[in-house]
């Protein structure tokens, strides 16, 4: 029945999909697929094939001539040059015979150690892994290879360069930019948020900010706060003194005179004043000294004192567990993200440019101290050597696998697509070989056996 164009879309498309061999012909199993460049191979394979056949039969031919005119009379050379025949059809079946048996049996036939690849795919599969394992992955061949190419002085070189570094620093940029991109908001905000209530619910912070306080007394580090506290304290008197003596005239009883309630809030508020400018002009003012006793007796209480130091636990916990926190840690990020963004996209921002000189000077320090390369030389040798002796069996299993998984009559054709040419001129050789050698030895005979 006639197929319409709809009825072969598919099989067009099946043609163009990986896996599917061209011309019709199914997929091979493995995942060998036979493209363009194969069936050029498999061409060139025929055509040497041809060629070699083809002087297998002039070869004959030659060998017949010359037996027909020995017999007919033509004289001794036609025996060398049948001789010469002989050998080198010999030797031309020969290498056939060797050739053929490494893809397929010769002419069909049982004969043992023939069709090597597909018979023995899997055992030259495991020969292969075996091999590579023991060549390529062992600790020291690893080891000396990277030692003989001295990475980390060519890194340095290469990092030393203006242009590579810049390259460099453009690549981690476009990276971090990328990375921040795909990262969402909400996932890395709960993840700061449950690592910062995470430490600090582990943690008891009490005795830490005791001894913080502590020694910042003990350095007179806090002098510096209490001096703006009473200048700030003084000034705030100074401006609004209405307020205090309003505030003292009223609290006091309903039955005192006004006047008096006055002239209460003026006295309360000149000592008021008189006080606070003695503690803002007086370094060993009485009261700063019992700040500082304060303080130093307050650190105390929190390296020592468990009362003191529940309470600022569950105060920690409060505030850590306050909407308002966790709102500040989401926006911390977003600023931090944004800004981090905005200076990788800018080529001349602080942190481009850092980077680009970090980067500049580990090239040359790389380029000049042989202390500094043999560290790197020496870290790269470690984490290679750990990979290869640690991961040796899965890489060789790998090889061993993938070919075990190969269809043994694709694997045959796949590989004589590849090295089939070449293994024609063995045959050829073995043609002219054979006939030289058969020449050789026909004339021997002739010079000592007449």
């Amino acid at each position: 029945m006639e197929r319409t164009n709809a009825d072969m879309a598919p099989d067009a498309e099946r043609a163009s999909a990986p896996g599917v061999a061209p011309a019709g012909r199914p997929a091979p199993a493995g995942g060998f697929a036979y493209g363009a460049a194969d069936e050029e191979r498999r061409r060139a394979v025929r055509r040497m094939k041809t060629l070699a056949t083809g002087l297998l039969l002039a070869v004959a031919l030659v060998y017949v001539l010359a037996k027909w005119a020995g017999a007919s009379g033509a004289g001794g050379w036609t025996g060398f040059v049948a001789a010469a025949a002989e050998a080198g059809m010999v030797g031309a079946l020969a290498d056939w015979f060797a050739v053929t048996a490494l893809f397929k049996r010769p002419m069909g036939l049982p004969i043992p150690h023939t069709a090597i690849i597909p018979t023995k795919k899997d055992q030259l599969g495991q020969s292969l892994g075996d091999f590579v394992g023991e060549n390529f992955l062992s600790g020291e061949v690893v080891r000396r290879r990277l030692r003989s190419v001295g990475i980390g002085r060519r890194v340095g070189g290469w990092l030393a360069e203006p242009r590579n570094a810049d390259r460099v620093t453009a690549e981690v940029s476009t990276a971090l930019r990328g990375a921040l991109t795909v990262l969402r908001d909400s996932d890395v905000q709960a993840v700061v948020g449950e690592a910062i209530t995470r430490r600090a619910d582990a943690q008891e912070i009490a005795p830490g900010i005791g001894t913080m306080l502590e020694k910042i007394v003990a350095e007179g580090g806090h002098k510096r706060v209490v001096d703006l506290l009473v200048a700030r304290v003084h000034d705030w008197l100074v401006e609004h003194g209405d307020s205090v003596m309003s505030a003292v005239s009223g609290g006091a009883p309903g039955w005192t005179p006004r006047f008096v309630d006055r002239k209460v809030g003026d006295r309360v508020y000149k000592e008021l004043m008189r006080f606070v400018t003695e503690m803002r002009d007086m370094p060993e003012h009485p009261a700063r000294g019992a700040i500082d006793r304060f303080l130093r007796d307050f650190a105390d209480d929190l390296q020592s004192d468990p009362a003191t130091r529940a309470k600022v636990e569950r105060l920690k916990s409060e505030v850590l567990g306050r909407g308002e926190v966790q709102d500040l840690i989401a926006s911390a990020w977003g600023s931090v993200r944004a800004m981090i963004v905005a200076a990788a996209e800018d080529e001349r921002s602080e942190l481009r440019l850092r980077v680009r000189a970090a980067l500049l000077s580990l090239g040359r320090r790389l380029s000049d101290e042989k202390r500094l390369q043999e560290k790197v030389d020496g870290w790269l040798e470690g984490a290679a050597v750990y990979v290869v002796t640690t991961y040796q069996s899965e890489i060789t299993s790998l090889i061993t696998d993938t070919v075990a998984g190969w269809d043994a009559e694709h694997t045959s054709k796949k590989i004589e697509a590849h090295i089939g040419r070449d293994l024609q001129f063995i045959r050829i050789n073995g043609t002219v070989v054979g006939a030289l050698a058969g020449l050789a030895i026909y004339a021997v005979s002739q010079a000592f056996g007449g």
